[in-house]
């Protein structure tokens, strides 16, 4: 992979965008260090640091043991000494044993110290499915950091906000899960770079629309804007897109905006469905946007098993079909369902 500082609109990959946001961040910043398993001669598993070892030395960008607890430990050591490391955890549940590291300290050190001990710190997750990969490779961990207090967590589905969100997270004195949803790192756009979009903790509006607002995030965000296009060929479906690229910190304003002009809300997201990250977006829109609501806040998401084998993978991940028969539930039924009220739960609201 070959990416250089542009100063004209090329075609760019978001692993190329990645890459030179890397390469801008070691050439401006003497203090910010790349290392994890692979990522110095060979460029990491998806190339997203080629050529950085070539270019900055093995002082600057490195390769470590095959102990990501021991990755994060030394990470957070090196940010008490005013650098900012950027660690690569390889594949998403790599970064399993490095959790009570995350956890205990880097969440957590700066409040410990009052602020005085700052975690500059990018952890990088290839994250997510699509790719035809095995369990292991392909889970969808979000749920367990936006979970965590003290962790900026976001995840640009575009090769403009990779570029931008990565400089941005470098940056950043707090630390911040960067989520690379992995089969977008081919995915291409015309950028001249630099480029800086939305900052970190702003939602996008994708797609504009008027009858029900899409929420989504990282891989789901060409499938939701594919949706939106066969829902406005076929039915007439005006469909807005919200594009959330930052987990943590969470933009209300945009979604519930959003949401309060269309009336409805479709919550989509590739991870599990329960306790996840789309139940905590329901609840938020439930909570803001209830007066404004003509339907219940419905869910797509990834089924609640481990990540199946290839061959299933089809059936696991959320797709066109299934996010329009969700959206359809909502179409158009002015009227409330009130048969509950025959049932249990009926009689007990009469009580």
């Amino acid at each position: 992979m070959t990416t250089q500082t542009q100063d004209r609109a090329t075609p760019t990959t978001y692993a190329q965008a990645l890459n030179a946001a890397l390469r801008d961040a070691l050439r401006e910043d003497e203090n910010v260090l790349v290392f994890g398993e692979d990522v110095g001669q060979l460029g990491g598993v998806f190339r997203i640091t080629d050529g950085l070892t070539r270019e900055f030395g093995e002082q600057r960008c490195f390769d470590t043991p095959l102990a990501e607890a021991g990755i994060a430990g030394f990470a957070v050591g090196l940010c008490t000494q005013g650098f900012r490391p950027v660690i690569e955890m390889q594949f998403d549940a790599f970064g399993y044993p490095a959790f009570e590291q995350v956890v205990s300290h880097v969440a957590k050190m700066r409040n410990r110290t009052r602020g005085a001990v700052t975690m500059p710190m990018v952890i990088r997750y290839p994250y997510a499915g699509g790719i035809g990969g095995v369990e292991h490779h392909c889970d969808s961990s979000e749920g367990y950091y936006v979970h965590t207090p003290g962790l900026h967590v976001v995840t640009p589905s575009t090769p403009a906000d990779a570029y931008s969100l990565l400089r941005e997270a470098i940056a950043s004195d707090d630390p911040v899960i960067f989520m690379e949803p992995k089969s977008l790192y081919w995915s291409k756009a015309e950028l001249e770079l630099p480029v800086r979009t939305e900052p970190i903790g702003r939602a996008a509006v994708r797609r504009e629309g008027s009858d029900v607002t899409l929420i989504t995030y990282g891989p789901q965000v060409p499938n939701a804007l594919k949706a939106a296009e066969v829902a406005a060929a076929e039915e007439d479906w005006r469909v807005e897109v919200v594009d959330l690229r930052s987990l943590v910190p969470f933009d209300d304003e945009t979604v519930a905006a959003s949401v309060h002009k269309t009336g409805r809300a479709v919550v989509l997201a590739e991870a599990q469905g329960f306790a996840g990250m789309g139940a905590e977006i329901a609840a938020r829109v439930s909570e803001r946007c209830f007066h404004s609501l003509a339907a219940p806040v419905l869910r797509v998401s990834g089924l609640d098993i481990p990540y199946p084998p290839p061959i299933l993978e089809h059936s696991y991940l959320p797709g066109v079909d299934r996010i329009l028969d969700t959206i359809a539930r909502l179409q158009w039924d002015d009227e409330p369902d009130l048969t509950f009220l025959d049932g249990p739960l009926g009689q007990e609201a009469h009580r």
